[in-house]
């Protein structure tokens, strides 16, 4: 089987990013964007996907941490594309429930090669350190449309702003977990192709 993986670079006015992925990997992952809360998060990805995942990037941080959170978002989901290639014998689909303490999320995805996102989870207007909690739909986005993948994720209870993000980033990264696992030969599509 060929190694699924990919690295990539972007730089701008804004941000410089730097992103190693090994899809098939065990879990070891590292982040360091200058925002706690999302390199735990970012972390969190890495482990429960069980992708080897290396993340550094620097921003206008000052100015604000969009940015830099969501050029990570297009950098991550740009290497996961890359590295699945052609999706060839991937199971393609895949859905869960993830709870923490009090919070319940689904989440559903395609490797579709449309990208596209459903995010309904409750606006949670306190801050979590240094994390604005807005801005994980707008990573979200980001690495859907990178990735070529349609994305729902939906929070169905949580109060605690901590808990249902870290339960969206978990939940997404078992479905891509499960969606990623080699199960056959072929592109899982009638047309061909993903």
């Amino acid at each position: 089987m060929t190694t699924r993986q990919a690295s990539r670079q972007r730089k701008t006015a804004e941000t410089s990013i730097e992103v190693e992925l090994l899809v098939d990997g065990s879990g070891t992952a590292s982040a360091s964007t200058g925002i706690p809360f999302f390199d735990h998060m970012l972390e969190q990805l890495g482990k429960h996907a069980g992708f080897d995942l290396k993340i550094v990037a620097t921003g206008d941080l000052e100015v604000d941490t969009h940015h830099t959170i969501e050029d990570v978002g297009i950098v991550v989901g740009g290497c996961l594309a890359e590295a699945l290639g052609d999706k060839a014998g991937v199971r393609r689909f895949a859905s869960n429930l993830v709870p923490l303490d009090e919070a319940l999320v689904q989440v559903a995805l395609d490797l579709s090669g449309r990208p596209f996102i459903v995010y309904e989870v409750d606006p949670i207007s306190e801050w979590i350190g240094t994390f604005d909690p807005q801005l994980a739909e707008e990573f979200w986005r980001a690495f859907a449309f990178a990735a070529g993948i349609t994305l729902h994720v939906r929070s169905l209870s949580g109060k605690n702003g901590h808990h249902v993000i870290e339960a969206s980033f978990k939940g997404i990264a078992r479905a891509l977990r499960d969606a990623v696992r080699i199960e056959g030969s072929g592109v899982p599509s009638t047309k061909g192709s993903l």
